[in-house]
């Protein structure tokens, strides 16, 4: 009869229970061995452990009962080690004992002493492919990447139905960036063993790596129903609903993670992260603390901590964390990317250019390997070198393609005409008996990168206002409530709903400010809902010379919802879908609800403009508002350094140093120019692009609303590839 201990499947596990195996030892009377090995098997290790400490009292020098006591103790989660030394010295031809030493040591941390405890067993007994695996395994947390494939092969040339193994190779190749093939695996270990919740989970990470989102959650909710403890599924989960912009369900998860382990230092991090993206500033903190408390140590709680300084305008403190991060992780990308965020870099960064150039070289995921080229791009527009900047910003972004959601351009088009149909003149001159009359709620708009980071700013220096920065509110309601559900007879009190969610979630943030500014720039597509929910809100809407606006959303590292950030024609597209959306609203608003602010404009006049846009939310003017840079408070955008310092006029008309590389926005001009106030400047600025206007007039597709605007191939405007 055979005592079989369990095979731990997943190598990232605490403890590992070893396997033993019966094998010849010295004559042992006054006990039934068949009994122990039952007792074993039946879980009544306590029992057992009681039972073989009093046998062994009469039999010090069975390796029998030292084989069992380590066993008994090592399931139990308690030190076996010296139970199962003293088998190995009594059995020193049992392979078995052997290798449960070596799952011992390996618990303890003494991998290499592991390693020959293992060779030590396939030396005896080649042949087992328990003990390849398990030899594997001591070899991953080595990091011996290649060698524990070897040795996982090994095992299931052996045995091809070892579902571990299989599992475990999956490990290996996930470890070694070949996610397809480490799917695979975890696809034949499930098909062995259907019930395999850390395959489930293991194949759930690699498919959150591969940026199959949906699939890593069915994977992780799998993990989950088989293992409802299992505290690294629920926080991947977390991970995966947080990408598909489940933020409810995400912190869910992993506020389940900490309910199961509350020393999960990444799960504090990240649902801190998750808080901090939903502008919950103070649990953030919270949730940063926490995770310091655990491990002051950790690089990722450091890194944590310094991009909540860089929120709160701390650069200097933050630029130290983001160092202190790098130190402690020298491959932690993002850490040495942070660096870039918290000032202008300078030709006296060569260290800083170096360990990031090198690293960036190195062989990195693509999302690691993206944050570095997006602050490298940072580095050398800071310096002047606006070729290389660009060079280091086309590559940012087509790693981004690799594992980014794919623009639809028809999707983007489709939906600008059903906003277009829906909501027209009569949509706004319906009689509502039930929306708030809440003149709070302050919306700035416009397209990304056009300055609304800049005019909340402004705006939250009033003492009277509160910045809530970007509310990712609107955009989700749209979606919960299709425009067609509010033509109905429950379309007021779905409204109704909706601006009582919204006040709260405003209350939330601000008890007190008379008006609260909810500046995320997308809501010029949900216009119509927020005007029909709130008919006294105030909308403001910036607008930038929109080579500018595209030219820096290309250079930004933004998260997937911006499927069209990384492709200069598809930034165009959108942009275009932007522009006849803002045409049709202009023409359909009631009137006085909306205040258009030209960027450029702004920039020059900063007094004049700042007190339209107050006196626009009927405050008081308040001279504050002219040291917004001054102003204490959290921005969570990618604005968060330039809105503290004061207005610098280097960012209009950026696009010329790039003027090589933008041929694909050249014809944005046209639905730009013909807007602003005719000055001195606008006369030159006119003698440079008419040449360009002059090839498209025939073509420029300017109609009445909605607007459906042609765009020209690059063959029609002059156009210099990027080498």
């Amino acid at each position: 009869m055979r005592a079989q201990l369990l095979r731990n499947p997943d190598p990232g596990a605490r403890r590992r229970t070893p396997q033993a195996g019966r094998t010849p030892i010295l004559a042992v009377p006054a006990f039934n061995t068949n009994q122990i090995v039952a007792m074993f098997q039946a879980g009544r290790h306590a029992e057992l452990e009681t039972l073989v400490c009093a046998l062994l009292e009469q039999h010090p020098r069975s390796g029998f009962l030292w084989k069992a006591l380590g066993a008994a103790l090592q399931v139990q989660g308690k030190e076996a080690l010296d139970a199962l030394r003293q088998a190995s010295v009594l059995l020193p031809n049992d392979a078995q004992a052997h290798s449960n030493l070596g799952a011992a040591l390996r618990d303890a941390g003494q991998l290499e002493a592991a390693l020959k405890s293992y060779r030590r067993a396939l030396m005896l007994k080649p042949d087992l492919a328990d003990i390849h695996n398990n030899l594997g395994i001591a070899l991953l947390d080595l990091e011996r990447l290649a060698d524990a494939e070897a040795s996982f092969r090994r095992a299931l040339k052996i045995d091809p139905r070892h579902s571990q193994a299989h599992n475990n190779l999956g490990n290996a190749l996930q470890a070694g960036g070949k996610l397809e093939d480490a799917v695979a695996c975890y696809r034949q270990a499930l098909e062995l063993a259907p019930d395999y919740a850390d395959a489930h989970r293991n194949m759930g990470v690699a498919l959150y790596e591969l940026g199959s989102y949906e699939a890593a959650a069915t994977s992780l909710q799998h993990a989950i129903a088989l293992k409802p403890g299992f505290a690294q599924a629920h926080f991947h989960l977390g991970l995966a609903q947080k990408q598909r912009d489940q933020a409810a369900k995400a912190e869910a998860s992993f506020r389940n993670a900490l309910e199961i382990d509350v020393g999960f230092v990444e799960a504090h991090v990240c649902l801190g992260q998750l808080l901090k993206s939903e502008g919950r500033s103070a649990e953030a903190q919270a949730c940063c603390q926490a995770a310091l408390a655990l491990d002051s140590g950790a690089a990722a709680t450091v890194l944590f901590a310094a991009d909540l300084l860089t929120d709160q305008g701390k650069f200097a403190e933050a630029e130290q964390s983001y160092l202190r991060a790098a130190a402690l992780d020298k491959t932690l990308t993002a850490a040495w990317a942070g660096v870039a965020k918290t000032r202008k870099m300078t030709k006296a960064d060569a260290a800083w250019l170096e360990t990031v150039r090198t690293l960036a070289a190195s062989d990195l995921p693509p999302r690691a390997e993206t944050v570095l080229r997006y602050a490298l791009g940072k580095y050398f527009n800071d310096v002047g070198d606006f070729s290389q900047a660009f060079s280091q910003y086309r590559q940012a972004n087509e790693l981004t393609k690799l594992y980014g959601k794919k623009y639809d351009r028809a999707g983007e088009e489709q939906v600008t005409d059903r906003l277009s149909r829906t909501y027209g003149k009569d949509w706004f001159a319906r009689e509502r008996h039930l929306t708030n009359p809440s003149n709070r709620p302050v919306f700035i708009i416009g397209m990304p990168r056009s300055g609304t980071s800049l005019a909340e700013q402004i705006l939250a220096a009033h003492p009277q206002v509160y910045g809530a920065g970007e509310l990712d509110y609107w955009r989700k309601a749209v979606l919960a409530h299709k425009a067609n559900a509010l033509d109905g007879a429950d379309g007021d009190a779905v409204l109704s709903h909706m601006a009582d969610d919204y006040s709260t979630l405003l209350r939330g943030r601000s008890p007190c400010a008379l008006r609260v500014v909810d500046k995320m720039p997308s809501n010029f597509a949900s216009l119509g809902l927020i005007l029909a929910a709130f008919p006294h809100a105030r909308i403001i809407h910036l607008q930038r010379n929109p080579i500018d606006t595209c030219l820096s959303i290309y250079f930004q590292h933004f998260n997937t919802n911006h499927s069209y950030a990384n492709d200069l024609g598809d930034i165009a597209h959108y942009y275009v879908q932007y522009f006849r959306l803002m045409q049709h609203w202009r023409a359909v608003l009631p009137a006085g609800s909306m205040l258009e602010v030209p960027y450029e404009a702004l920039v020059g006049d900063q007094e004049g403009w700042s007190r339209k846009m107050i006196d626009f939310i009927g405050l008081p003017w308040d001279t504050r508002c002219l040291d917004f840079h001054t102003c204490a408070r959290t921005v969570g955008t990618a604005s968060n350094w330039q809105v503290r310092q004061k207005i610098d006029k280097s960012s209009v008309e950026r696009w010329r140093n790039y003027a090589a590389y933008v041929g694909p926005l050249f014809h944005l001009l046209e639905l730009w120019r013909p807007r602003q106030p005719q000055t001195k400047a606008d006369t030159v600025l006119d003698g440079i692009f008419q040449p360009l206007r002059a090839t498209s007039d025939q073509d420029s597709g300017l109609r009445s609303s909605p607007p459906k605007l042609h765009l020209r191939r690059r063959g029609d405007l002059p156009y210099t590839a990027a080498k």
